[in-house]
């Protein structure tokens, strides 16, 4: 090799190395903007974000409850879904009764990509309790199926429930089971959500 080119190689190395040095690492330059992600990283939705996309909406809901002993007790309300924060979590509002005999409840339902489980909250004005429930299998694509949960550590959860949700209809319908154990830890089934779809609320993607 001549020494022009020696030389010409020692300066292209020299200015690779300097633009190496002055330029941080992806890692840094992230942490730079969002200093939060070097403890809690972000995550983009996945493909239970998309199957609850489809639940926005207004609905016509009938409850029905079913008690241990006697007749079910039947009511109707209504619930308005959307998806909130940057679509990783879908918000139910739901309205029972009226007047003094109205009820109001929130819920929220996320995603986790990385484990495949959704996880869901639940409030309401008839308690003070605030009530958790989780995925134990991964998403299937057909269905949520959650289980009640408690934080109390190395506490044991006292309202045991399975709750199973399914899109019927070509997506205008939502039917939610609750079920808890029964005699002989046997299901039974607790209460039952029928959601029909507002005829004047337009589906997701049409």
């Amino acid at each position: 090799m001549t020494r022009p080119r020696v030389r010409l190689l020692v300066v292209v190395l020299a200015a690779v190395c300097a633009v190496s040095a002055a330029e941080p690492p992806r890692d840094t330059k992230d942490a730079k903007k969002d200093p939060q992600s070097t403890y809690e990283p972000r995550s983009r939705p996945g493909a239970g974000q998309k199957f609850l996309e489809k639940f926005v909406g207004d609905w016509d809901v009938e409850k029905t409850f079913y008690p241990q002993t006697g007749d079910p007790v039947r009511g109707k309300g209504e619930c308005k879904q959307t998806m909130i924060h940057g679509g990783r979590f879908l918000r139910s509002e739901f309205t029972f009764g009226q007047g003094d005999a109205q009820t109001t409840g929130t819920g929220t339902i996320g995603f986790e990509p990385d484990s495949g489980l959704f996880t869901s909250t639940w409030i309401d004005s008839r308690s003070t309790r605030m009530s958790l429930r989780q995925s134990q299998d991964k998403f299937d694509g057909e269905q949520i199926v959650l289980f009640s949960r408690t934080l109390q550590e190395g506490g044991r959860e006292t309202r045991r429930s399975r709750t199973v949700t399914r899109l019927e209809d070509e997506g205008r319908k939502i039917v939610h089971r609750q079920h808890t154990p029964g005699k002989d830890d046997k299901e039974r089934l607790v209460m039952e959500l029928i959601m029909t779809r507002k005829a004047e609320t337009p589906r997701p993607g049409r």
